[in-house]
């Protein structure tokens, strides 16, 4: 990334020359343009903003997604308590110029490349002349993920960050998204784009979304002004959760959390699973672990349900119905994307090495499920807030392509029956537990709701059922032959 110089100093592709007017509306990109005029209608005194560029563009090798970051001073509201601060708004998640440079160009009536640009607001500290660039980083970081993932943002989405934002000591360590409330959808030439609000959030905040959704949790954060308002403002400064501020939002979380279940369906997380049924040197063994030279891998179909089902969790009042595996591949997480994205979760080989048409679902007797300690904190999550709610939860290795999702009896389109309640198709495996198991196993895992009081490895079993659950240290998964 360069440091911030004005707007009209380094115009996309150099059109529109240094005035930011649209003297050269010929030369400027018209998706480009299509997000500089709902800036410019929101900020009419502020037509050349300082802007974070991209040395070398993404679409020229550069390693940065976005091609420029704008930063506008917002005096705020206050009649609705709205502290001044700075707004941030990015350009390239969506297609800015149309000629397939970035993202292929489908048509008008869909979304313009991702669909959406992210937008940050950041609260202005006293006496602070010029906007910390340190959000532009945070967001070309976002941007990376939806680029080599194809996972795109929707409202409510959380993003697991483990760091404070702007790396210093603050407990504003994690994002939640949410529309942006100034900014309106623009529609470009190269479709619609929409804005996407990166809200910083605690550690404990970050965990009540989890167990029951993100948009209850958002809507907490705008009845605490110190804590974002109405407009969902990020105060790095922030010391206090929500939690801490105002004790009674725990009870409403709670019993969110008994009324709705969790929303969230999926993580990408440290993980894997052995087949306990036959010994580890049968060929056919599809174990996620392999000492073999050439392991098993996700067919491009298995891939594209798995990212269906993560992505489907992820929305409000998703539906308990694992997707088929469809004869036809679709690309991407949206199905009315650009079909000829590249499928980035997928190896290149995946699809080679074993085709989809030749893997057979397996019934298994027997599992060892493994977990490092972060993911293993989320099985009472998945339990409480999925199974007994009628849902699904999925476990996707982001060392692998393994994947473990639990079902319970009301999920639809699963391969994991009552009969046999465990059942692979390749490294996919899927597991299905009865209420009854659900509750005894929320019982015998309570320990997990506190995890810094037990060491690593730990280990579960249930023998009737011919289960074995364990939490193993990081170093595990990182080498798979350790």
């Amino acid at each position: 990334m360069e440091g911030a110089r004005p707007a009209g100093a380094n115009p996309a592709g150099g059109a529109g020359s240094g005035s930011g007017s649209g003297s050269f509306p010929s030369l400027f990109p018209p998706g480009l343009h299509g997000i500089y005029g709902e800036c410019r209608r929101l900020y009419p005194e502020q037509p050349n903003p300082l802007q974070v560029t991209a040395i070398l563009k993404y679409w020229l090798g550069g390693p940065d997604p976005l091609d420029y970051v704008s930063m506008y001073r917002n005096i705020g509201n206050p009649a609705l308590n709205v502290p001044e601060h700075w707004h941030y708004v990015s350009f390239g998640l969506s297609d800015l110029y149309g000629d397939n440079r970035v993202h292929e160009f489908t048509g008008t009536d869909g979304p313009s490349g991702f669909g959406f640009e992210l937008t940050f607001r950041l609260k202005r500290e006293t006496g602070e002349s010029a906007p910390p660039t340190w959000p532009a980083e945070l967001m070309q970081g976002l941007a990376r993920y939806v680029f080599q993932s194809e996972n795109t943002f929707c409202s409510g989405d959380h993003v697991s960050w483990h760091s404070p934002l702007d790396n210093s000591e603050s407990r504003i360590q994690h994002m939640l998204l949410t529309e942006d409330p100034q900014m309106q959808p623009v529609q470009t030439p190269f479709g619609v784009v929409t804005f996407l609000q990166i809200v910083g959030v605690c550690t404990e905040e970050l965990h009540a979304a989890q167990q029951w959704n993100g948009q209850g949790i958002l809507e907490l954060l705008r009845t605490v002004p110190v804590a974002g308002g109405p407009w969902l403002i990020t105060d790095m400064r922030r010391g206090e959760t929500i939690f801490e501020i105002d004790p009674h939002l725990q009870e409403r979380v709670d019993k969110g959390i008994e009324t709705d279940g969790s929303n969230l369906s999926g993580v990408s997380a440290k993980c894997a699973w052995d087949d306990l049924s036959r010994p580890p040197e049968d060929d056919e063994d599809s174990r996620s672990i392999c000492i073999g030279t050439q392991p098993r891998r996700l067919s491009g179909k298995d891939t594209e349900q798995i990212r269906e089902t993560l992505r489907r969790g992820l929305e409000i009042n998703s539906k308990p119905v694992l997707p088929p595996i469809n004869a036809q591949r679709q690309n991407g997480l949206n199905h009315d994307r650009a079909p000829s994205r590249k499928d980035s979760l997928e190896s290149e080989s995946s699809a080679a090495i074993i085709p989809h048409e030749l893997i057979r679902t397996r019934q298994l007797e027997s599992v060892h499920l493994k977990f490092n300690q972060e993911s293993g904190a989320l099985i009472p999550l998945c339990l409480r807030g999925r199974l007994l709610h009628g849902r699904h939860f999925t476990y996707k290795s982001i060392t692998g392509d393994t994947a473990i999702t639990f079902v319970s009896t009301g999920v639809e389109g699963a391969f994991a029956t009552e009969e046999h309640p465990y059942a692979a198709h390749g490294p996919w495996l899927q597991i299905l537990l009865t209420e009854e198991f659900v509750e005894r196993m929320l019982e015998d895992l309570e320990d997990l709701n506190s995890p810094e009081e037990f060491k690593l490895p730990k280990e579960y079993s249930w023998p009737e059922k011919k289960l074995k659950v364990s939490i193993l240290p990081d170093a595990v998964f990182d080498n798979p032959l350790h």
